[in-house]
Formats: C-alpha cells, sequence, structure tokens
C-alpha cells in the first residue's frame, strides 16, 4: 500500500500550477502506481498528483464497471494532460473531490474535450471524451492547474459521511 496521503483543500500546495514532467522515469511509474492505490483506497474515481503532494502533470481516472455509463470500465493514466479542444455546450452536475471530503457543489463542465497527453509508457495519447468521462479528466486536469471545484461553483453543501456517494447519484446520476 502506498505510503502517501491525500491533502485537503487547505494546504496551498493545490493552489499552484503543477510542473510538466519533463520524461518518464521509474520515479513517475511508482508515483502512478501510489496514485492508483491511494484513489482506489479512497474510493474515487479520480486523483492528480498534487493531491498528494507531487505537484506533478499526472492524472489518473477510472470509471466503475459498475456505474450505468458508456464508459463504465475506463481507468486512464495521463501525463501532461491537457485539454486541446472543448464543446459549446455546457452541462451542470453535482462534484465531489477527495480534498474536499464531506462537501458537494454544482459545476458546470463541457459535455465533450478532447484531451492531449502521454500514457505511462511513453505514447502520444488524444481521446475524446463526452459526458461523465468528460467531466472527470476536466476536474482532475483543473487540479494541475491549481483549481478545485470550489472554485468553479457558486453553491456547495455539506453532506454525512456515507451519504456522499447518495446525494451524488440523486443530484446528478453519477459521482465524480
Amino acid at each position: 500500500m502506498a505510503q502517501r496521503s491525500i491533502l485537503f483543500a487547505d494546504n496551498p500546495i493545490l493552489r499552484k500550477k503543477s510542473r510538466r514532467v519533463p520524461r518518464l522515469t521509474q520515479e513517475i511509474q511508482a508515483l502512478i502506481q501510489d496514485m492508483w492505490e491511494v484513489m482506489r483506497a479512497a474510493r474515487g474515481v479520480g486523483l492528480a498528483a498534487v493531491q498528494i503532494g507531487v505537484p506533478l502533470r499526472v492524472i489518473v481516472v477510472e470509471i466503475p464497471e459498475d456505474m450505468d455509463d458508456p464508459d463504465a470500465g475506463t481507468s486512464l493514466a495521463l501525463v501532461n494532460p491537457e485539454l486541446v479542444k472543448v464543446s459549446r455546450e455546457v452541462e451542470e452536475g453535482v462534484e465531489g473531490c477527495l480534498s474536499v471530503p464531506g462537501w458537494v457543489g454544482t459545476v458546470p463542465r463541457h459535455v465533450e474535450v478532447t484531451v492531449k497527453a502521454v500514457d505511462p509508457r511513453g505514447k502520444p495519447v488524444r481521446l475524446k471524451a463526452r459526458g461523465y468521462l468528460a467531466r472527470v479528466l476536466q476536474h482532475e486536469i483543473d487540479h494541475t492547474e491549481g483549481v478545485l471545484f470550489i472554485d468553479r461553483t457558486t453553491e456547495v453543501w455539506p453532506v454525512e459521511e456515507g451519504e456522499e456517494e447518495q446525494e451524488e447519484v440523486r443530484a446528478a446520476g453519477k459521482k465524480v
């Protein structure tokens, strides 16, 4: 199990832009493995390296297999991800964040995005995502820019521990 902890919203490192990864090293590979472990242990669907104290542009995303979504079962590790195209259409949805536990809020996000990145083997990736996967990618890429979901919403509300998932499912049909 990874010995890394998730940082909370009051930590100033979360507000700084993450640095690009200049080259893939064994340390970056180990970081990605740690990120998978931390995210899964926290029952999240996405995690940015900065959330565990490493200000590098690395994200992992995993859409649960049991989710009623066309992208269910998708697992992605992306290095230096960037949005290269976004749809005009925007949709509001409820989001939570591992760095802001116990709170959710309504966040407007582009319905469709195109992301350019490098996979963990160094292969260039360009992917088009729609709906929930697009929302999760935007949320995690925001982290690499020092932006939290609470910066993009006009309303947040607390949820009781264990009720967060229920509240998000009820409000948006899905969990970020």
